[in-house]
């Protein structure tokens, strides 16, 4: 009997320090991913978010890709959320959340009754904090609880599968970000995996063939070198799912913007533009002469057109929407 006793409190104490052992291990993952996590700057906090936001000040990108998705989303959204009580929302990347605030604001018209939650996963701490400030004064959004997530795609993957707690989501969107990522299929493969049944991940990214597409190909040993290793147009993307025989669907989202005081060295204006497009806090002494002729030369005659005297820079993009 004593045996007994003593031989079931040996399993007992085991089965405790093997749980207990789980926890710390799990503890120790976390830990390493936070710490991987600070360790870790992110290209848009500080002068890089400002350039940001020039950039799209600019380019009036934000404005082309919300008319097309207020083109698209609101029958994407029916067909997401037919017969559901709740639905739950990812945005990977999203900045300062002016598109995010626009897509959840559709969401919200289409299913005014219908419960929502988001997540948001942005590395900027400068960003992240302006998407707070945007809830702050957006009444409808107010309505929404919002996760904020501070890291790196890559790391809130790996806190996800350390947990073992994966959230599942109807909308997960990832917005002019895939460049940023360490591996195309995987991440890919990843968010695909936190879709619900009939949920949808929406990929917005630059066109193939695009200005964008053509500078950083051509110019990718200059270019690729810094928070941008590997350049992915949508060719890439539309690539990896075809070798997949994953169903998807692609919207074309045409953008131009004006770039003319790109060629004019005493252009401030024209100078923030180059150094945003090429990523390099000062294009004139960032390149060899030879280079930056190569480069000016490469933007007017084949990633614009010209018209009344201005030079129009193509920046198409590509909305891709990977069914689940």
């Amino acid at each position: 009997m004593l045996v007994g006793l003593w031989e079931g409190a040996c399993n007992s104490a085991t089965l405790h320090k093997e749980t207990i052992d789980s926890s710390v291990l799990t503890l120790r993952i976390l830990k390493e991913s936070v710490m991987a996590e600070e360790a870790t700057t992110t290209c848009y906090d500080g002068s890089c978010a400002q350039s940001f936001q020039f950039y799209l000040q600019q380019s009036g990108e934000h404005q082309a890709i919300l008319q097309c998705l207020h083109n698209i989303l609101p029958g994407e959204f029916k067909r997401i959320g037919l017969d559901k009580s709740s639905l739950d929302v990812l945005g990977v990347g999203s900045g300062g959340g002016e598109v995010d605030a626009q897509i959840l604001t559709l969401l919200q018209s289409t299913f005014p009754a219908v419960p929502i939650t988001t997540d948001i996963v942005e590395g900027s701490s400068q960003l992240t904090d302006n998407f707070k400030a945007l809830v702050a004064k957006t009444t409808n959004l107010q309505k929404i609880p919002f996760a904020w997530h501070l890291t790196s795609s890559e790391n809130y993957e790996k806190q996800v599968k350390a947990k073992g707690d994966m959230k599942k989501f109807d909308f997960i969107q990832m917005v002019q970000m895939i460049y940023y990522v360490d591996n195309l299929a995987d991440t890919i493969t990843f968010y695909r995996s936190l879709l619900k049944n009939n949920g949808r991940l929406m990929v917005i990214v630059e066109a193939a063939h695009s200005g964008w597409d053509i500078l950083w190909k051509t110019y990718k040993k200059e270019l690729a070198v810094d928070a941008i290793t590997e350049y992915r147009s949508s060719a890439e993307v539309v690539a990896y799912l075809k070798s997949q025989g994953l169903k998807y669907e692609e919207h074309a989202i045409p953008n131009t913007f004006d770039i003319t005081e790109c060629f004019d060295p005493s252009s401030q204006t024209g100078e923030r533009l180059l150094d945003f497009m090429t990523a390099k806090n000062h294009f004139y002494q960032s390149f060899t002469p030879e280079i930056r002729a190569g480069i000016l030369d490469l933007l007017r005659n084949k990633c614009s057109a010209e018209k009344d005297g201005k030079v129009f820079f193509n920046s198409n993009l590509s909305c891709i929407l990977v069914n689940a």
